[in-house]
Formats: C-alpha cells, structure tokens, sequence
C-alpha cells in the first residue's frame, strides 16, 4: 500500500524553477540591447528590414532595366534636339544662299540697263531731257524699272572716298583739304542688295 508521503501533488501551479527560465526567455530585450541596435542602425521597418538591408539589397532586374530606358530616352531627346538644330542651321543657311542666287541673277539682268541710264544721265547734263518730252519719258520709265528690282546709285561730289566702293580715276591734290573726297562723278555706281553691280568711277582730291 502506498503512503501519502509518496504521491505527487496535483495542483495546477508549477514550481518557481519550472517557470522562470521559460519566462526570461520569451520576454522583450532589455532597454540597453534595443539602444544599441537602434545606433547601429539595424532598426527594423513595419516589414521587418533594417536600414542596412535595403541599403545592400541587389538591384533587381526590372529596376536595371527601367534604368537602362531611362538613360536612352535620355540620349535620344539630346540627338533629337542635336538635329533640330542642325536642321534650323541648315534652313538658315539655304535661305541665305536662295537670297544670292536671286540677287546675282537679278543683277545679270539689270547690268543690260546700266549703259541706257549712264546715256541718260549724259543726256540730264545737256540739258536733252525736257520735261514732257518723249526721251524724258522714255527715261523715267527705264529709271522706275530699275527702282522697282531694287537697283541702288551712289556717288555723290563731296562725299569721303571710299575705295571699297569707289574707283579713283584721278587724284587731284587740292589745297584746303584734310581728307580724301569725291571731287567728281564720272560714271555713277550702282549696287542690287548685296551684290555690287558697279564701282562708282571718280575724281578724288585729296591734301595737298
């Protein structure tokens, strides 16, 4: 028969010693622990990832190559903007040329007329032309067409010599003078926009 002394007591509450370890191990970490995990920055995030976890991930291959479509829209729009540029150079540049070709052109036609008009500024100097007669007409019509495609006359007496647009003749030293100046229009120049048609042919004095 067994004694009392020998059964177990059957009460729901354990032992201090079967307890304690269990409870130690399943409790928070103490507040020094966390300190020191916070500084080295290894604090996690609401997805468990620390800061050290993200900053050394590896790079994925779909953001690789969302990178690699950025960097080539990137160079496309520079060449695309290169050749915007070249392009408007390019038109800039063939409208200029266009312009040229029309005034030369332009000027090949007009120089037919120049040998009438320095025959009508012959006849202004006699005195041929009066007004309402035929030959006066005749002028002023020649005199129009010119205007009208843009011909330009220069030379004029006292004004400074110019070699780039003058042709001296004749130098005439003249006492009184301190520059060069156009003493006399012996052919009148004549110029279309940039292209010069022909030297004014004059008598220049000069000092003395």
């Amino acid at each position: 028969m067994a004694h009392k002394d020998d059964e177990q007591p059957t009460g729901s509450g354990a032992g201090p010693d079967e307890t304690g370890p269990e409870e130690n191990t399943s409790g928070p970490a103490p507040s020094g622990e966390q300190s020191e995990t916070q500084d080295a920055g290894q604090t996690p995030d609401a997805e468990g990832l620390t800061i050290d976890d993200i900053l050394g991930a590896e790079q994925t291959p779909e953001a690789a190559a969302e990178g690699a479509s950025s960097d080539k829209e990137a160079s496309l729009l520079i060449d695309l903007k290169r050749l915007q540029a070249e392009y408007a150079n390019y038109r800039r540049r063939t409208e200029e040329q266009r312009e040229r070709e029309i005034e030369r052109a332009k000027g090949e036609a007009v120089k037919g007329l120049l040998p009438v008009m320095d025959d009508l500024d012959r006849a202004a100097k006699h005195g041929d032309l009066v007004e309402g007669s035929p030959l006066a007409a005749i002028g002023e019509k020649v005199r129009a067409v010119a205007e009208r495609l843009g011909v330009v006359s220069y030379g004029a007496v006292g004004e400074v010599f110019d070699p780039q647009q003058h042709e001296a003749i004749f130098q005439a030293p003249t006492p009184g003078a301190t520059e060069s100046t156009i003493l006399e229009v012996v052919e009148v120049g004549y110029r279309l926009g940039s292209v010069e048609l022909r030297p004014a042919k004059v008598v220049v004095a000069v000092p003395a």
